[in-house]
């Protein structure tokens, strides 16, 4: 009977245990907020695009479109194309997310930027003049020489997972799913092949959250990453699961903890066992698999139907499950969630 529901999740969600409806509505309302809330503003009358809330919206809401019998994007969503393409063909004069005396904020969060605008327009159109010019954007700021050759300069601080010193790997992860949504004759190889490189040599060193979103990347960029890496991350995924389907946040992240001391929480979770799903999806493992229907099924299960988001919890504070700051990673974990369950 799982298997059945498994099979059945992407053309009939409410018969299945969880509502595109309230998913998108959810979603809606968070990507408002976020581009009207004071501490996001920007100049030229722009917002932050942010990692927890408008970049995973960005990728997922295209996802329920189906389901919905919508015929373009949302409202929240035009909002938030228009506003990276203001910032992307205003590059030159729209001043960095963030800044500081030593200049380091301006870099981190320029190349921040380049990427995640990257990523959002060229998933919904790489052909746009708009697309284009992110990526070129991009490229442009890829680290061409030293230790960390291939990568993209990172925001941190030191907020996990998004914003501290693991970030790069990750955001060089979101550079190749950019990457894969240009054409290949428009591709800069020699810069693609630098990326591959990095991602390659230090796979095993980062945190397998990272190798997590790696596997997502390979699947979409063919050539990333060989048969024998992908497979020892599926193990690694695979031996982590927990009895009841889930995965959980804090156990790929290496040991992180808390600023505040908090004990970090350890059920399952909405934003590690969506991604997961995803990338295992995305890799080729069959949605009969064990461990994959176990995974759907517990993200099925699991949304808040009245609210419409999947739960998950902050690795830097305890925070107040029902404020706005404390739905940043629920914020995540509903786009992921989504992703994986119309996955085809």
């Amino acid at each position: 009977m799982l298997l059945t529901a498994v099979a059945c999740w992407a053309a009939s969600d409410d018969a299945a245990g969880w509502s595109a409806k309230s998913a998108a509505s959810y979603l809606d309302q968070r990507a408002e907020w976020w581009a009207g809330w004071q501490r996001s503003a920007r100049d030229h009358g722009t917002f932050c695009v942010s990692c927890h809330t408008a970049l995973p919206y960005a990728l997922a809401r295209p996802a329920l479109r189906g389901a919905l019998g919508e015929s373009g994007p949302s409202a929240p969503e035009r909002k938030l194309l228009e506003n990276i393409a203001t910032r992307v063909r205003q590059w030159s004069e729209v001043k960095p997310f963030y800044s500081d005396p030593t200049g380091a904020k301006q870099v981190e969060s320029r190349t921040t930027e380049a990427v995640l605008n990257a990523l959002i327009l060229s998933s919904y159109d790489p052909r746009t003049a708009d697309a284009r010019a992110a990526l070129q954007n991009m490229w442009e700021l890829q680290v061409k020489t030293g230790e960390q050759q291939g990568s993209f300069t990172w925001l941190n601080f030191h907020n996990a997972p998004w914003e501290y010193e693991e970030s790069p790997y990750w955001g060089a992860t979101l550079a190749a799913l950019a990457a894969s949504s240009q054409p290949a004759e428009s591709r800069p190889s020699g810069q693609v092949k630098l990326l591959a490189e990095y991602l390659r040599r230090d796979v095993h060193s980062t945190t397998l959250l990272n190798r997590v979103f790696l596997l997502y990347a390979a699947s979409r960029l063919p050539g990333l990453i060989d048969r024998q890496t992908s497979g020892s991350i599926v193990a690694e995924i695979r031996g982590l699961q927990r009895e009841d389907g889930g995965w959980n946040l804090a156990s790929l992240t290496g040991g992180w903890k808390r600023k505040d001391e908090t004990a970090l929480e350890t059920a399952s979770d909405g934003y590690a066992t969506g991604l997961i799903a995803l990338a295992l999806e995305r890799s080729g493992v069959p949605r009969k698999d064990p461990a994959l229907a176990r995974g759907l099924a517990w993200l099925a299960g699991h949304q808040n139907r009245s609210e419409g988001f999947w739960p998950s919890w902050s690795l830097n504070k305890k925070r107040d499950p029902e404020s706005d700051v404390g739905r940043f990673m629920p914020d995540a974990a509903t786009a992921y969630a989504v992703l994986a369950l119309t996955s085809h």
